[in-house]
This record gives C-alpha cells, sequence and structure tokens, in this order.
C-alpha cells in the first residue's frame, strides 16, 4: 500500500477511535451516575460496603475492558498482558474517561456547528450578501475558533492517551522508577565486579606469579653461589624453563585482565585466542557483519572466556560451541556445553558477568539442567 493510502487510513481509523470514545462515554458516565446514586447508601456503610463496591467496580472494569480495546484497535496501543491496575486507578480512569469522551463530543459539535456557519457564510458571501468588512470579521473569528477547536481535540486527545498509559500499563512515573532502580541495580553490580576480577587479578598475581618469581630467584641464587660449573648449569637451565612458565602465565593473566586482540585484530581474533588455550573442543561461529562499539566487544568476549572457564572446572564437558550474531540491533552470543549442567545462577562467577552485562542495558539467561547441557545467552544491545 503507497505511504499516502497507509497514512490516510491511519488518519480514518484515529478519527473513528475518537468517535466512539465520544459514544462510549455517555455509558460510563450513566453507569457511575446511576451506580454512584443507588450504591452510594450502601457504599457508606462498612458492612455492605465490599458487595456495594463489587458491583460498582464489575461495570467499570468491563468499561475500562471496552476502552482497552478501543485503544489497541483504532490507535494501535500495546499494553503489557499480565499488569492488572488497582480498583482506585481503574475507577479513576473510567471517570476521567467519561468526562473527556463528553468534552470531546461537545468539542467536535462545536467544529460542525463552525463548519455549517462557513457554508452558510460562503453561501451568503457568493450572493452578495456580505460586505468585505464583515466577511474579514468572521473569517479571523472563525479562524481563531477553529485553531482553539482543533487545539482543544488535540489536547484531548493526548489526555486520552496518557490515562490509558497510566491505568493498562506502567505510567510514566513508574517507568522512570523502575529505570532508576536497574541503573542503581547494575552500577552496584558492576562495582562489585571489578572489585571481584581485581580480587581474582590480585589472586592470580600472588599464588600464581608471585611463587614462580621466587622459585626463579631462588633457582640463580643457587647457581650464583655454586662451585660446580655441571650443577651450575643444570640450574641455570631450570631458571630458564621457569622463566618461560612465568611468561606463560603472565600472558594467561594479561588475557584475562584485557585481551590486546581486542583492540588490534577484533572480537573474532579475541575468541579465536579464547579457542586456541582451552582444553576442550571449542567451535566458533562469529557473525558480527562488521565492527561493534568497543564496550560490547569487551563484554561478548568475557561472557564466552568466563562460560568457557566454568565448562572446563566445573562441568566436565566434553565440547563448547559459541555461536555470536548481530541482527535486529543486538549482539546475541550463545555459548553451550555439553556437560553434567547445574550451574548456579547466583554464582560469582556469572553474577559478575550479568552485572557487566547489566551495565550496557543487556540481558544474560542461564539455562542449566541437572544433566546438561548448559546454555548461556547474552544479548547486547549494539545499535
Amino acid at each position: 500500500m503507497p505511504e499516502n493510502a497507509s497514512n490516510a487510513v491511519a488518519v480514518t481509523r484515529r478519527w473513528l477511535g475518537v468517535l466512539l470514545g465520544c459514544a462510549t462515554a455517555p455509558a460510563a458516565a450513566a453507569h457511575l451516575l446511576v451506580t454512584g446514586v443507588v450504591l452510594g447508601p450502601f457504599l457508606l456503610w462498612p458492612r455492605t460496603r465490599p458487595d456495594a463496591l463489587g458491583l460498582l467496580m464489575a461495570g467499570v472494569r468491563r468499561l475500562a475492558a471496552l476502552e482497552r480495546a478501543r485503544r489497541a484497535v483504532y490507535f494501535g496501543d500495546r499494553f503489557p498482558e499480565h499488569y492488572a491496575a488497582s480498583d482506585d486507578k481503574v475507577l479513576r480512569y473510567v471517570a476521567l474517561r467519561a468526562a473527556a469522551g463528553l468534552l470531546t463530543a461537545v468539542v467536535i459539535g462545536l467544529l460542525g456547528l463552525g463548519a455549517g456557519l462557513a457554508g452558510l457564510l460562503a453561501y451568503a458571501v457568493a450572493r452578495g450578501g456580505v460586505g468585505w468588512e464583515e466577511l474579514l470579521t468572521q473569517v479571523v473569528l472563525g479562524g481563531v475558533l477553529l485553531f482553539l477547536d482543533l487545539q482543544g481535540l488535540r489536547s484531548l486527545a493526548a489526555l486520552d492517551a496518557r490515562s490509558a498509559r497510566e491505568c493498562f500499563g506502567p505510567s510514566e512515573r513508574e517507568l522512570l522508577r523502575r529505570r532508576i532502580d536497574e541503573l542503581a541495580a547494575s552500577r552496584a553490580a558492576v562495582v562489585a565486579a571489578v572489585d571481584a576480577e581485581r580480587r581474582r587479578i590480585e589472586r592470580d598475581l600472588h599464588d600464581g606469579v608471585q611463587q614462580r618469581l621466587v622459585a626463579l630467584a631462588m633457582l640463580l641464587g643457587r647457581a650464583r653461589r655454586g662451585r660446580d660449573p655441571e650443577r651450575a648449569d643444570a640450574l641455570l637451565a631450570q631458571a630458564h624453563e621457569e622463566s618461560r612458565g612465568l611468561l606463560t602465565e603472565l600472558r594467561e593473566v594479561a588475557w584475562r585482565v584485557y585481551p590486546s586482540a581486542l583492540d588490534s585484530l577484533g572480537l573474532e581474533e579475541a575468541l579465536g585466542g579464547v579457542a586456541e588455550r582451552s582444553p576442550l573442543p571449542l567451535r566458533i561461529r562469529c557473525e558480527t557483519g562488521g565492527p561493534l562499539p568497543r564496550p560490547v566487544e569487551t563484554a561478548a568476549y568475557f561472557v564466552v572466556s568466563e562460560a568457557v572457564t566454568n565448562a572446563v572446572k566445573h562441568a566436565a564437558a566434553t565440547a563448547v560451541s559459541v555461536r555470536v550474531v548481530r541482527g535486529a540491533g543486538r549482539l546475541t552470543v550463545r555459548v553451550e556445553d555439553d556437560g553434567a549442567g547445574g550451574a548456579d545462577p547466583a554464582g560469582g562467577g556469572l553474577t559478575g558477568l550479568r552485572g557487566r552485562v547489566a551495565a550496557l542495558d543487556g540481558t544474560l539467561h542461564v539455562d542449566s539442567p541437572l544433566g546438561g547441557p548448559t546454555v548461556i545467552t547474552a544479548e547486547l544491545p549494539c545499535a
């Protein structure tokens, strides 16, 4: 369908929705008025208040369901399926909708009246019964009234949309509060993840690199103090092997802190380095379709690296598959192993990953039933 025709259909549908809202408003007003008068004494008496309120709210919720369907069909609104508004919120919405719908009907009626008067004025001008001064006065006055009428319709339409969002879905204030809570939790998770990473690096340096350095220093000291040349040569050869092991461990620590291949070669090559160092067969499928934002690349790398490390250490896996796919403005990272399963999503490593992913407004899902397989899926926005 051409764009102009599609826009015309959308505008027509919205106008039908507005007119239907004007038709349902009297029914809502009548229900509130009649039930309020009839059930008023029972609402005031504490013993009968729950039953009377139940009768009132039964009709109010039917009217609210009708309004929700009207917004969905004619305006294309999509509300959360499992969101249940309180009775106070639904009652307030129906009362506001009744008042706004009646006022909208009045404004549309005034608009129709103005169109009729404009037609009569045009007829009078055609017959020469109106002078230029009177015509100018009528045009200016009619233009001002038309502007006020259209602005009123626009404001009432905005009020209708905003009140529907507040009743049938989280309001803007609730969404803002949730967003603030999410950001606060994400910040706390990032701080915890950074602290855990710092402790891990310190532990790696203390338990691995430092111990090797001490052993290397002892070997060199023994070789230096030795009297026997053959014994000194053997100690130097041993020290040389120790230094090579030290360099390998330093390189491993550096890769765990931040892989330099991300800066120079990109995510695919960095994941290739993970495959080279992994003792398990690792199948990698990377379909990024171009460069990625640096924070997204870093998070994706650490998701794969941590998941592979967990599979090696805890899952007794024999193979791991990694798939990295970019599409619809998101990067999806999926890591699956054939291990024993039972991974704890609240464990230290996965909690740190979840915090790292959440800092980018992403999500991390862990599916690890007993007996396997374990599937870790991260979705990172990269638009």
